[in-house]
C-alpha cells in the first residue's frame, strides 16, 4: 500500500497513511471514527449558540486527542480532520502563517509567544474561538486562503472592459461634431462603478460613456 501511495504522489506521508488505514480498519473498534464526529442534532443548552469555552467543546477536545494517537498525526493535522472531516467548526489548524495573521490583524500579542510551541498553538486557537465561536475554524480558513499569494492575485485581478466614448460638440443647441473613441480599460474585478457625473450605457459591445466634447 505504501509503495502505491508513493506512486500517487503522497511522498513521505505514504507510510503514515498506510499505517493509519490499518489502525482505523483493524485495531480500532467498529464505528470509532464516526463516534468522534460532531452530532448536528445536539443543541447547546446554555449560552449563545456560538459560545465555546476555552479549548472548544468537550467532544472536539476528545476527537483531537484521539486523532493524535495515530501515527504521523500532529496537532495541525488533527485539527484539519476535526474541522473538515468530523464537523467540529471550532477546530483551528495553526501554522506559522496563521500565527502571523493572528499577530498582524487580530491583536494576538507576541508576549511570551515567541515561537510556535504547543502553548502558542493552543493560544492562537483560543484567540480565534473567542472571536468567532463555533465557526472559528471556517473563519480561519477564509483568512488563510485570502492571505495566500495565488488568492491575493485573483482578488486583485484586472478585467478588460471595452469602452466607447462619444464626444459631442454643441453650439447653440446644435450638434456640430460627434466623435467616437473606442478603447479598452482595465479595472479591478468587481470594482466597476458607474461614474456619478457621466451617463453610462451598458451595451452589447461593452460600456458606452457620453460626455461633452471639449
Amino acid at each position: 500500500m505504501e509503495a502505491h501511495l508513493r506512486e500517487l504522489g503522497f511522498g513521505y506521508r505514504a507510510k503514515y497513511l498506510a499505517r493509519t488505514a490499518v489502525i482505523v480498519a483493524e485495531e480500532k473498534p467498529p464505528g470509532w471514527l464516526d463516534s468522534l464526529s460532531n452530532n448536528p442534532d445536539i443543541k447547546p443548552v446554555d449560552g449563545h449558540s456560538q459560545d465555546v469555552q476555552e479549548g472548544g467543546r468537550a467532544g472536539y477536545r476528545k476527537a483531537h486527542e484521539e486523532l493524535l494517537q495515530l501515527q504521523g498525526v500532529g496537532p495541525k493535522v488533527a485539527d484539519c480532520v476535526c474541522l473538515m472531516g468530523l464537523g467540529w467548526g471550532e477546530a483551528v489548524p495553526v501554522d506559522t502563517h496563521v500565527w502571523q495573521i493572528a499577530q498582524k490583524d487580530y491583536n494576538f500579542g507576541k508576549g511570551k509567544h515567541k515561537s510556535l510551541t504547543k502553548a502558542t498553538y493552543d493560544a492562537v486557537g483560543d484567540h480565534f474561538r473567542a472571536l468567532w465561536g463555533r465557526e472559528a475554524g471556517w473563519a480561519h480558513s477564509v483568512l488563510f486562503a485570502a492571505d495566500l499569494r495565488t488568492f491575493a492575485i485573483r482578488l486583485n485581478a484586472k478585467t478588460g472592459v471595452d469602452v466607447e466614448e462619444i464626444l459631442i460638440k454643441e453650439e447653440d443647441g446644435n450638434i456640430l461634431q460627434e466623435s467616437i473613441i473606442a478603447k479598452r480599460q482595465f479595472v479591478v474585478e468587481d470594482m466597476i462603478k458607474d461614474e456619478h457625473q457621466e451617463n453610462v450605457i451598458e451595451g452589447g459591445r461593452g460600456r458606452r460613456r457620453v460626455r461633452p466634447f471639449r
